[in-house]
């Protein structure tokens, strides 16, 4: 197929979303396909951007075509986008959804590209109901999904979200695929001594941008537990905030934390991810609400044992008891759940089961699920 990738990629900073983004483009051509990437002139108003910058300093991948058209708060060029694409002619256009605030720019543009009357549009949607929500969030992504034809999720919470939506589109859920750029595994003590840190202790990860939902202040009062000081483990906190410090620096004071966490809060290039998790014992996501998340991808990657707490999708793709932890909410559970990893030293018994359950997260598969969408757009609208 002919087929345009419209959302974020290079020249933006890899984050979740720009990493997919590439990864899927790559697993596209692979197949045969022929793709555009259309991303953005500008993402973000600077003012309402919460990190110290967007832009990578990265060179351009390569092999792909990536044309920096969208500017997503100007609808004149929504409208001269839009029109662009639909001159294209593309069999397919897929779109990246992640919040309300892009739904005017994505939206308008899915709505002239439908009016040549031969482009399918199919939305890779992360979100529906944001993390973070205001009031008008409801009305903007209804008028984003009325002008898309189909959808696929990567957690079964999303497709509940999008059934109030639009019932009757077709949309599949399937795995989030794993992340699988960011180099081979490292072992432990060369990810140790890249890092600057004490082989006689065990660490934890906490990785990926701060933000409130993802429940590090969770994290950290569960790690303020005394029962926790028998075993030499530190906790790395590796990401940038984006929200305020503040609450977090307090709590880490106030549970006189600072000799057992090692912050490492600027943003992690590409080319230190390896390192990060090639140091860790078990990657900890405390999450107040999720979909789905990009770094559980990163950690099945790296062959990494994982803890979750029980919201959103996570629990869908970490089994209980067998590569990991699905915890209740909250810091009580968190703790339970770390006390068990080292007490009990499940941290093999884990690993090996970690191998073995991350061959089904296949971007083969993802591939296969945008074919069978556009297939079920093109009967429905026979």
């Amino acid at each position: 197929m002919k087929i345009i990738l419209l959302g974020t990629i290079w020249p933006f900073r890899s984050g979740g979303i720009a990493t997919f983004n590439e990864r899927l483009t790559r697993a596209l051509i692979d197949g045969g396909d022929e793709v555009i990437n259309y991303t953005f002139s500008l993402q973000y108003p600077s003012f309402l951007f919460p990190g110290k910058t967007q832009l990578s300093d990265q060179p351009a991948p390569e092999g792909l075509d990536i044309r920096i058209k969208v500017n997503s708060i100007n609808p004149f060029n929504w409208l001269a986008v839009g029109r662009e694409i639909k001159s294209l002619k593309p069999d397919l256009l897929l779109i990246r959804y992640w919040i309300p605030f892009m739904a005017p720019c994505l939206g308008t543009i899915a709505k002239i590209v439908r009016l040549n009357r031969h482009t399918k549009i199919i939305a890779i949607a992360d979100n529906v109901i944001p993390h973070e929500k205001h009031l008008i969030d409801n009305i903007l992504t209804r008028y984003f999904t009325n002008n898309c034809d189909g959808f696929i999720t990567m957690s079964r919470s999303v497709l509940n979200d999008l059934k109030l939506f639009r019932p009757q589109a077709p949309m599949v859920y399937t795995l989030h695929p794993l992340y699988d750029i960011f180099g081979k595994i490292v072992p432990r003590e060369q990810a140790l001594k890249k890092l600057d840190l004490d082989p006689g202790y065990r660490y934890l990860l906490f990785f990926g941008f701060i933000r409130d939902y993802k429940g590090l202040d969770w994290l950290l009062e569960a790690f303020g537990d005394e029962k926790l000081r028998q075993f030499p483990v530190k906790l790395i906190i590796a990401g940038e905030f984006y929200t305020s410090s503040e609450k977090y620096l307090q709590i880490i004071n106030n549970n006189k934390l600072s000799d057992h966490v090692i912050l490492r809060t600027d943003f992690i290039a590409d080319h230190e991810v390896a390192y990060y998790f090639g140091a860790a014992d078990m990657v900890v996501q405390p999450y107040k609400s999720a979909t789905q998340s990009g770094v559980t991808q990163i950690a099945f990657h790296y062959n990494k044992p994982m803890l979750v707490t029980d919201v959103g999708g996570l629990a869908e793709i970490i089994p209980h008891g067998k590569v990991g932890y699905v915890v209740d909410p909250g810091a009580e559970g968190i703790t339970e759940g770390i006390l068990d990893f080292y007490k009990n030293d499940r941290g093999a018994f884990f690993t090996e089961n970690v191998i073995r359950e991350k061959e089904k997260f296949s971007w083969g598969t993802m591939v296969e699920t945008i074919e069978i969408v556009f297939e079920n757009i093109k009967k429905r609208d026979k």
